[in-house]
């Protein structure tokens, strides 16, 4: 499975999140229907979204301390090769020069 990017996952958090609200209000709005298959139902759902939230966490965790990383990776590097990063730096500056003056 290929990898999600940073905005993709953002989204996929976001979009995680609106179903853990729903399906918990959805419990609170079940909760006076005692019948056995509802009441089943309702554990289940509650398992799931204890298990989700708890996923969520990790997720949100693993994508915190990859970007923390990738920071420290990107300053280290800047710090061993001051000069090579000024010449990115104004390369980059400069085609986004180039293509803004275009317009």
């Amino acid at each position: 499975m290929s990898e999600l990017t940073a905005s993709q996952r953002d989204k996929l958090m976001a979009d995680l999140k609106v179903v853990v609200a729903d399906a918990e209000e959805l419990l609170k709005l079940t909760a006076s229907d005692v019948s056995e298959g509802t009441a089943g139902l309702r554990a289940r759902l509650q398992e799931r979204l204890v298990n989700s939230k708890a996923r969520l966490v990790d997720l949100q965790h693993t994508a915190t301390e990859k970007a923390k990383a990738a920071g420290h990776a990107a300053d280290d590097y800047v710090h061993e090769h001051p000069w090579k990063s000024v010449a990115i730096g104004a390369g980059v500056g400069l085609i986004v020069g180039l293509l803004i003056g275009r317009r």
